[in-house]
């Protein structure tokens, strides 16, 4: 069974950065797309960025320009770069993976607090 671990969540000041992690274990089959989803209190679960197995990128607009999504096929993990961070961009951060077969899974979650 596929675990997905995220860490690099924190307490940050606006303007702040901070890097996530996620790292697989578990594998059987590779993994095609690979994300990064979060979910503020009494919001829905949004996508963030998402990465392709081929390095294609695409993002929230509330985080472009802002967040770099990264991968190593190789050792199966994705990371999220996130700089300027604001107030808005707190919530709970979920890695998220598809596998070649269509099977999903999704970390723990790790907390991102942006405040002063």
């Amino acid at each position: 069974q596929v675990q997905l671990v995220e860490s690099g969540g924190g307490l940050v000041q606006p303007g702040g950065s901070l890097r996530l992690s996620c790292a697989a274990s578990g594998v059987i089959f590779s993994f095609n797309n690979m994300a990064w989803y979060r979910q503020a209190p009494g919001k829905q679960r949004e996508l963030v960025a998402q990465i392709s197995r081929g390095g294609s990128t695409n993002y929230a607009d509330s985080v472009t320009g802002r967040f770099t999504i990264s991968r190593d096929t190789a050792k199966n993990t994705v990371a999220l770069q996130m700089n300027n961070l604001k107030p808005e961009d707190t919530a709970v951060y979920y890695c998220h993976a598809v596998n070649v077969i269509g099977q999903t899974s999704w970390g723990q979650g790790t907390q991102v607090t942006v405040s002063s």
